[in-house]
Order: C-alpha cells, then sequence, then structure tokens
C-alpha cells in the first residue's frame, strides 16, 4: 500500500426523512470515510466504511475497531495489505481507498476500458413507496426526469396496496416502463405465490428475495413465471446461487459493501454475463464517495449496464463531496462522477484518529 498516512473521519449525514430497515427507523446515516495519503503528499484518495443498522452484522463501533487496528498492522515494515477475514464493509471502504490512491497515483482510472473509450452511462431505478396514489404521484414525477425503471417496496402489511399500485402503474405506463418489486425475504412460498398471481400478468420484470426460504425460488417460479432477483442471498448463503434454476432468476443485485471486497464484487457480475442476468448495483445509502465508485463498477462491468439502485443518495441531505451529484435524464456519468468522488468536503467530517504507514 503506497500511503504514508491514513485518517479516520466520523460523518453523521439527516436523511430526508426517516428510513425503516428491518425493523430498524433511522434518521441519520452513520459511517467513517477513511482518507489515505499518497508518499510524496499530492494526493489523498478516499474510501467509505458504512455498515447499515438492520443490513449488515457489524455495528459501526466494530467497523471503527476493526480498521483501526488493521492500520496499527501497517505500520513499520509491514506493507502488505491483508483483507482477509475483514467485515464486508471495513474490506470493502479499505480497497476502495487503495484502489483509488492507485488511480491518482498512476492517472488511469480502476477498472478503465482498452483505449480511450468513455464508460456507457449507468440508468438508474427509482424507489417508489407510499399509498397507490404517491406511488403514481412519484412515478409521474420520476418519468419527467427521464427515470424508466422503478422499484417497489413490498412489506406484509401492505400486500393488498402494492397490488393496487402495481396494477395502477401497469394500467397507465405498460411495458413503457420496467417495474421491479423488493420483498426482502418477507413472504412464505405460498404467500409470494398468492401474490405473484394476482398481478397483471407480466407487469414486473421481476421480485427481489421474494422468499423467506430462498432456496423456494425455484419452486415459485415454476408456480407463478415470475422471475426471482438474488441480494441478501449472496452473503447470507451464497452457495445457494448454484442451486437455484437460472431459469427461475432474472438479476444479481449487488450492494458492495456486504459483499466482502471488490473481487468477490466482480466476480458476481462475471456470474451474471456469462449466464444472462442482469446486475444491478446497489447502495446501502451511502455518500457520494460509494456512488461515484459504484457508478465505475457498474458502467465497467457490462456493455450495457442495467437501472441501478444507486439513486438512494437522493434520500440523504449532503452526499459529503464538493459538488451534488447529478443524474440528468435518470443517468450516471461514472466518467465525470468518478473524479467528483475524490473531491470530498472535510467540513462535514470529524477527523477521528490519524495513522503512520
Amino acid at each position: 500500500m503506497s500511503a504514508s498516512f491514513a485518517y479516520i473521519y466520523h460523518y453523521s449525514v439527516p436523511f430526508q426523512e426517516p428510513i425503516t430497515v428491518k425493523g430498524h427507523k433511522l434518521s441519520q446515516r452513520k459511517g467513517l470515510v477513511l482518507a489515505l495519503q499518497s508518499e510524496n503528499g499530492e494526493h489523498r484518495a478516499y474510501g467509505e466504511i458504512a455498515p447499515l443498522p438492520g443490513l449488515h452484522k457489524e455495528s459501526l463501533e466494530s467497523a471503527e475497531r476493526q480498521i483501526v487496528e488493521t492500520l496499527a498492522m501497517q505500520g513499520g515494515h509491514k506493507k502488505t495489505l491483508v483483507t482477509e477475514g475483514l467485515f464486508p464493509s471495513v474490506r470493502l471502504g479499505l480497497e476502495m481507498a487503495v484502489l483509488n490512491l492507485e488511480a491518482l497515483n498512476s492517472g488511469i482510472c480502476p477498472f478503465a476500458p482498452a483505449g480511450a473509450q468513455p464508460l456507457p452511462r449507468v440508468p438508474l431505478n427509482a424507489l417508489l413507496f407510499g399509498s397507490p396514489t404517491k406511488v403514481m404521484q412519484r412515478a409521474e414525477e420520476y418519468i419527467e426526469r427521464g427515470y424508466r425503471t422503478f422499484k417497489l417496496k413490498l412489506t406484509t402489511e401492505l400486500r393488498a396496496e402494492a397490488v393496487e399500485s402495481i396494477t395502477r402503474l401497469h394500467g397507465k405506463y405498460g411495458n413503457s416502463i420496467t417495474l421491479r418489486l423488493d420483498a426482502n425475504q418477507s413472504m412464505a412460498l405460498d404467500d409470494a405465490v398468492h401474490f405473484a398471481n394476482s398481478l397483471p400478468k407480466g407487469s414486473v420484470s421481476y421480485i427481489e428475495e421474494p422468499l423467506q426460504q430462498p432456496r423456494d425460488i425455484g419452486e415459485f417460479h415454476a408456480r407463478t413465471g415470475v422471475r426471482s432477483a438474488l441480494d441478501e442471498t449472496l452473503w447470507q448463503n451464497p452457495a445457494l446461487l448454484h442451486t437455484i434454476p437460472n431459469r427461475a432468476l432474472g438479476a444479481l443485485v449487488l450492494k458492495p459493501n456486504c459483499l466482502g471486497g471488490i473481487a468477490a464484487v466482480l466476480n458476481l457480475a462475471r456470474h451474471a454475463a456469462e449466464n444472462r442476468l442482469e446486475t444491478v448495483f446497489s447502495s446501502a445509502f451511502e455518500s457520494g464517495i460509494s456512488i461515484g465508485f459504484y457508478a465505475r463498477m457498474a458502467a465497467a462491468t457490462a456493455d450495457i449496464p442495467a437501472p441501478c439502485g444507486l439513486d438512494t443518495y437522493r434520500y440523504l441531505q449532503d452526499n459529503l463531496l464538493d459538488s451534488p451529484v447529478e443524474a440528468p435524464n435518470g443517468e450516471l456519468d461514472s466518467d465525470t462522477l468518478y473524479p467528483e468522488a475524490h473531491q470530498v468536503n472535510l467540513k462535514n467530517l470529524t477527523l477521528s484518529s490519524v495513522w503512520t504507514l
């Protein structure tokens, strides 16, 4: 690791409105920013370590202890970076910072394509929630901004409202939009089959994690014809990916800070491409530092990137960068955004510790 100093910062950014993640109601997004300074002092690169309550097993406190221990071992003559055994959020944030520093030192962006061709733009999916009337209003607003892919969150309590929302969306927009659903492993198999069979035929592209027992996804598809996407299963029980019939799947949803390192993310993206599944990069309500990095990965791993779940930055009151994240026509331009993600506004961070490497 060609860095001379490391800095650990804390941040706490309010959400635009409180969000709930698997029973955890959150009003602020808290996390760590790791900054690495090059040996010649010319460059600073950033990575984000941000476990999300309700999603990650590790807490922010345990993540900070682990990155501190890792940096302490880097002192002296130990220059080989060891990331095995780290929490997923810690490993991803550390590798992000190292890769960003290498890019700044070399002048070559990570995941650069051959030649000087720009990477494709990354379309986004917009998150829909609320009553059917509110869902329709939000969809119309997003369509005016250029969005054509939407994700509707499903909850056990509001399943009937979801059916109404999907029916109204499909009735008004038909195949001019793509609709995805996310059940967060909330349904028993029979309930999921009943729900899927109550939807207008062809109205949804896939349901993300429909079942409490993902091993039954093959049977769910056989009884409904509706494909599923894997998200939590990819890190909770990764071996299931190779037992679920490929015809039952439509996409792999990749949350890099849950998957345990950049290599793991790229391997899953490769698996998706080889099996003709969509690769959908998704953030866990992280700042612009991560959004710029993920957009770069998404653009580099597909000739035509699938609409990604990187629109979550809209839910934060600040993205930690000097400039706002922009998504004209519902797309991210990673060639522009990635360099901007290096311009971190330190006024929004609180320095926790400094390490000599």
